[in-house]
C-alpha cells in the first residue's frame, strides 16, 4: 500500500519542498527529492525515481549525529529547479530516529557509503510482503434476489462475525467451493481479509520468578536498576562459568518488560539460539522473536514489521539484528562479547559488540556485555571508567569449577598415527565406567588440514587461495575452508603420478572420531561441528540427545565452546592446546585462553565435579599456565602490559588495508602507490604493504597496510585524506577495516 505521488508539472513545484532521501546503494550521501510539504517526514520509507527505474528510499534527517571528527564533508545542494519528485510514500512505519543516526554513525566511523549500511536495515522490508489471508462473510445483497438452495442456507446459517475462508466454511456447511463462488458472484458474500494475531506472545515477567543467590540477586538488582534509570549505561557483567549469568541478566529483562519496553538480545552463533530460547520460554511463559540470516523471507517481512510496531518485545539474534527498526528500545544484552564471531568481514565491516554499545547510547538505554572471559578492550572500558563491573564469582548451585591439568605430550605421547595420550583415555575410560559424559575438543574441521605426497612432497593446495585443502574422508573430498573450492580426493598424485602416495598430515575431527571409535567401541559418539550441525535443528536435537543421555562421549570444534549447560559432562579433553598461539597474530594467545577456558567451563556444571585435561607441548607456555591456575585476570593483565608500550588495541587504535586485485603486479603497484602517499603524522606509524598472510583469497592477490595510531587520535580523518584522489582500476579493490579483528 502506498500514497502514490506522481511527478508534479513546473507550476506546481512551489507547493513542494525539498526532503534528503538516502537510498541502499554505495552512494556518499542521501539524494535530493521533491515532496508535499508535511506530507512525508524524517523515517517515512518512500519510492523515488532513479534514472529509469524505481528505488526504495528512507526520508533522511537533515542534520547528523555524527562526531566532526570521522564526518564526511558534505556536497553543496542541487538548485531545486533540477529536483525530481518522490514517487509513493509506502504505508509503513517509519524508521525510528535511534536507528536513523546508528546507520550514520556506524556509516562514518567504518568509512562506508550509508545507503549499504541502510540496505541492512530495509533489506526485510524490501522482501515480498505475505498477501493477507481473505475469508468470507455476509454480502449486502437482498435474500429475494436470488433462489436459496438447501446447500446456500446452510453456507449462510454457517457465517459468523469473523470470516472464514473458502475450504473452512465449505466443511462447515457441507457443501461444495462452487456453492460459495456462485453465492459470492451474487453479492451474498463478500470477501474481507482475516484479522492475523500477533505472531509473537508477550512474555510474563513473572511467570516463574527464579531463586537468586545473594550475589546474584546484588548483581540483578543493579541491572534492574540501570534499566529504571531510562538512560545509557554499559556494564560487564562477568562471570565465572556456571555462575547464573543469563539468569541474572533475565531479571534486567524481566524490569525492561514491565516498563513495556523493547529489548535485544544478541548471540555471537545462532546455534545457541535453542537452548537460549528454552530457558527464556521457562522463564517468561512464551518464545522470543529470533533474528539471523537463515530465517525465510515471510518470517523475516513478519519479524522486521513486529519490531516496528512494538509487537516484539524481545528479539534474540545474531549481530544483524542491531538494523532492526525498535521503536523504544529499553534494554541491550550481548551475550559472550568476547566472541570474534561478532565481526562482520564480509560487506560493511564492523564489530557487533562495539555497535551495539553505540546503538545503546544513541537510545539512551542500557547496554550489558556479559562474558565469563571478558575481551581486553572491555577490560580497558572498565578500567578507564566508561563501563561499569559487575562480578559473580562462584558457580550457582553448590557446583565447583573444574580442575585442569596438563598432559605432556612428550612425556606421555599417543601411539604412532594416533592423537590420544593414554591419559586422556584413560580418564575417558573412567568417566564412561562412571555413567559420566565425557568431551573432546579439536578446533579444526575434517579429516586433516593437509594432504601430501611422500613419494615428491608435492601439497594439496587451493587452486583459488593461498592455502591447503583440506580432507573430508567421510564425503571422500578436499576442501578449501576460504573459499568453499571442493576436489575429488585423488587416487594418483597430481605432481608426480605416483599411486597411493596421497597421506593425511595432522587431525582433524573426523580422525579424532575414527580413533575414538577404536578406542571406545561401546561408546554413544556424538559429532558437533558446523559440518554436522546444518542448522539450529540439528542444533537443538545434539543438545537434546546430551541432556537426555542419549550421547556418551561427545567430539567437536568451537562450537562447543559456546554457552551449553550438560549437567552430566564432567571430562573435558583438549586435543590440541596449543592449536592458535601461532601465526603472530596479536590476539592469537587472548582468543585460544577465551576459547579453552570456555571449552573447559562445560566440565562440572552440576553435582559432580569436572576435569579438564589440556594435551600440550608447550606447558610452559603464560596461556596453559593461566588456564591451569584459573587465573584469567592474572593472564589479562600480563597481556595489557604488552600492548600498552606499543599502542596496539585496546591502547592504540588500528585501521587495516587490504588492496586487491587479479593478478600480483597490480595488486603491488596499486599497494607501492597507497604506501608512497602515506601520512607523515607524528604518532601515526604506517606499517607495510607487505602480502597478507593469505596472500591469494578467492582469486584475488591482496596486500595490506597497517595504520596504527594512539587512543587520542581518530583513524578516520587520516584515512579519507589518505585515499582522497586515489583511483583505482575495474579489477583492483581496497577495503577498510576499522578495528580489525583478523589480520589473514
Amino acid at each position: 500500500m502506498a500514497d502514490t505521488i506522481l511527478d508534479k508539472p513546473e507550476r506546481q513545484r512551489e507547493t513542494q519542498t525539498r526532503i534528503s532521501v538516502l537510498l541502499p546503494l554505495p552512494f556518499p550521501g542521501p539524494l535530493d527529492y521533491l515532496a508535499p510539504a508535511d506530507m512525508v517526514h524524517p523515517g517515512d520509507i518512500v519510492t523515488v525515481p532513479l534514472g529509469r527505474r524505481e528505488e526504495i528510499g528512507c526520508v533522511w534527517d537533515t542534520q547528523s549525529a555524527v562526531p566532526a571528527d570521522f564526518a564526511p564533508s558534505t556536497e553543496p545542494a542541487i538548485d531545486i529547479k533540477r529536483l525530481r519528485a518522490i514517487r509513493s510514500k509506502q504505508a509503513s512505519t517509519p524508521l525510528p530516529q535511534s536507528l536513523r543516526r546508528f546507520i550514520d554513525w556506524l556509516a562514518a566511523y567504518t568509512l562506508t557509503p550509508p545507503g549499504l549500511v541502510l540496505a541492512m536495515a530495509i533489506r526485510a522490508y524490501n522482501a515480498q510482503a505475505p498477501r493477507p489471508h481473505l475469508g468470507w462473510v455476509r454480502g449486502d445483497a437482498a435474500l429475494a434476489d436470488l433462489r436459496i438452495t438447501p446447500a446456500r442456507q446452510r453456507v449462510l446459517d454457517s457465517l459468523g462475525n469473523a470470516p472464514r475462508t473458502t475450504s473452512d466454511l465449505a466443511a462447515a456447511a457441507d457443501a461444495s467451493p462452487a456453492v460459495i463462488r456462485g453465492l459470492a458472484a451474487a453479492g451474498m458474500l463478500r470477501e474481507m481479509p482475516i484479522p492475523v494475531s500477533a505472531p509473537f506472545g508477550t512474555p510474563d515477567p513473572n511467570f516463574r520468578t527464579p531463586h537468586l543467590s545473594d550475589d546474584q540477586e546484588s548483581v540483578a538488582t543493579e541491572l534492574r536498576d540501570a534499566v529504571d534509570a531510562r538512560k545509557y549505561s554499559a556494564t560487564l557483567l562477568e562471570g565465572v562459568t556456571g555462575s547464573g549469568k543469563t539468569e541474572v541478566y533475565l531479571e534486567a529483562v524481566a524490569e525492561c518488560l514491565r516498563q513495556g519496553r523493547q529489548i535485544m538480545v544478541l548471540l555471537p552463533e545462532i546455534a545457541l539460539s535453542s537452548q537460549w530460547t528454552d530457558r527464556f520460554a521457562r522463564r517468561f511463559g512464551v518464545q522470543p522473536a529470533i533474528w539471523h540470516s537463515d530465517l525465510g523471507g515471510k518470517r523475516r517481512h513478519e519479524t522486521w514489521r513486529a519490531v516496528s510496531l512494538g509487537q516484539a518485545s524481545v528479539v534474540v539474534g545474531a549481530r544483524s539484528a542491531l538494523f532492526l527498526p525498535f521503536p523504544d528500545l529499553g534494554l541491550i544484552i550481548v551475550d559472550e562479547e568476547h566472541e570474534t564471531a561478532f565481526k562482520q568481514e564480509d560487506g560493511v565491516t564492523y564489530h557487533g559488540r562495539d555497535m551495539a554499545v553505540v546503538r545503546a547510547r544513541l537510545a539512551n538505554a542500557p547496554v550489558v556485555l556479559v562474558s565469563a572471559t571478558p575481551s581486553l578492550e572491555s577490560l580497558a572500558n572498565v578500567e578507564s571508567g566508561r563501563y561499569r563491573h559487575l562480578t559473580l564469582h562462584a558457580r550457582h548451585g553448590g557446583a565447583v569449577l573444574p580442575e585442569v591439568a596438563l598432559v605432556d605430550m612428550r612425556a606421555h605421547p599417543p601411539e604412532r598415527g594416533l592423537f590420544l595420550s593414554p591419559v586422556l583415555t584413560e580418564a575417558i575410560d573412567q568417566t564412561l565406567e562412571r555413567k559420566e559424559q565425557a568431551m573432546l575438543f579439536l578446533n579444526r574441521r575434517g579429516y586433516a588440514p593437509l594432504t601430501l605426497c611422500r613419494a615428491c612432497g608435492y601439497r594439496m593446495e587451493c587452486p583459488n587461495c593461498s592455502a591447503w585443502l583440506v580432507e573430508h574422508r567421510a564425503r571422500r573430498l578436499l576442501a578449501c575452508h576460504h573459499c568453499g573450492h571442493t576436489e575429488p580426493l585423488p587416487d594418483l598424485c597430481p605432481n608426480c603420478q605416483a599411486e597411493g602416495s596421497l597421506v593425511p598430515i595432522g587431525p582433524g575431527i573426523e580422525r579424532i572420531l575414527e580413533e575414538s571409535r577404536a578406542r571406545f567401541p561401546d561408546a554413544r559418539i556424538l559429532v558437533m561441528a558446523s559440518d554436522t550441525l546444518g542448522s539450529p535443528q540439528a542444533t537443538a536435537e545434539a543438545v537434546r540427545q546430551i541432556s537426555h543421555r542419549e550421547v556418551d562421549l561427545i567430539i567437536g570444534t568451537q562450537i562447543v565452546a559456546k554457552g551449553w549447560h550438560f549437567p552430566h559432562l564432567t571430562l573435558v579433553g583438549v586435543v590440541d592446546a596449543d592449536l592458535g598461539l601461532g601465526g603472530g597474530d596479536l590476539r592469537a594467545a587472548e582468543r585460544t585462553v577465551q576459547l579453552l577456558h570456555q571449552v573447559a567451563g562445560r566440565a562440572g556444571r552440576a553435582e559432580a565435579p569436572g576435569r579438564v585435561l589440556l594435551q600440550s607441548y608447550l606447558g610452559e607456555h603464560p596461556v596453559m599456565q593461566a588456564l591451569v591456575s584459573n587465573d584469567y585476570r592474572a593472564f589479562m593483565e600480563q597481556e595489557a602490559a604488552q600492548r600498552r608500550p606499543g599502542f596496539w588495541p585496546p591502547y592504540g587504535r588500528l585501521a587495516a588495508l587490504i588492496v586487491s586485485a587479479t593478478t600480483p603486479e597490480a595488486a603491488d603497484a596499486l599497494a607501492r602507490t597507497i604506501g608512497e602517499h602515506a601520512p607523515q603524522i607524528p604518532g601515526v606509524q604506517i606499517l607495510g604493504p607487505a602480502p597478507a598472510p593469505l596472500a591469494i583469497l578467492r582469486g584475488r592477490h591482496r596486500r595490506r597496510l597497517l595504520l596504527r595510531t594512539p587512543r587520542n587520535l581518530a583513524v578516520q580523518p587520516i584515512l579519507r585524506h589518505w585515499l582522497a584522489g586515489l583511483r583505482t582500476a575495474s579489477q583492483e579493490r581496497v577495503d577498510i577495516d576499522i578495528d580489525p579483528v583478523s589480520f589473514l
